[in-house]
């Protein structure tokens, strides 16, 4: 069972963001991080590909009803919500898109934030509409830590400033610094 879980959302100029996020936070986390970043169907290998280069963790895309484990990142696949159903288990789903999107940052950080409540983190970083800023709303209102990047730093500062907007961001912090912060949980410096 896991005691936590990040949730990262991203959309246009997401794929550096996550690049250098991942790279950062090493190859130790205690927890599974858990990824949706806008794309078209079958755009995920390309980004699995990618992300799976340059991390020193394990990447893989999410599939329905798989397990998670500590030190593994899930990604949502084009076309699909990607939900966390329990405390072990991530889900799919194709209900109607949120904020034009599908997968929506939305669907996933609501859904973990109802399952993990104060023992979850979550990210938005760069994007172009305002997919995020519920989800953050729905972290911040269950107990959980909210992060969002800089938006002076963000390659598309939409995402990153909606989010902030809702008055439920606990630290607006430059890519180095989240994963810093990140990191920082996964050595229990911080408690989930």
């Amino acid at each position: 069972m896991n005691n936590g879980v990040v949730v990262i959302g991203a959309s246009a100029g997401g794929l550096s963001a996550l690049e250098s996020l991942l790279v950062e936070l090493g190859s130790c986390l205690s927890y599974p991080v858990v990824i949706t970043k806008h794309l078209a169907p079958g755009d995920e290998e390309g980004l699995l590909k990618v992300l799976s280069k340059t991390s020193p963790l394990a990447v893989s895309i999410a599939y329905d009803k798989q397990k998670m484990t500590n030190n593994h990142v899930y990604l949502a696949p084009g076309g699909y919500h990607l939900q966390i159903e329990d405390r072990e288990t991530l889900s799919l789903s194709i209900d109607e898109a949120v904020c034009h999107s599908r997968p929506s940052v939305d669907v996933l950080f609501q859904s973990a934030a109802d399952v993990f409540g104060k023992q979850l983190v979550g990210v938005v970083l760069t994007g172009a509409n305002r997919d995020g800023a519920e989800g953050i709303r729905a972290v911040k209102q269950a107990g959980g830590i909210t992060l969002v990047q800089n938006p002076k730093t963000a390659e598309v500062p939409i995402m990153p400033r909606s989010a902030i907007a809702t008055g439920c961001v606990d630290h607006v912090l430059d890519l180095r610094d989240i994963a810093i912060f990140l990191k920082a949980i996964s050595l229990k410096a911080i408690s989930l």
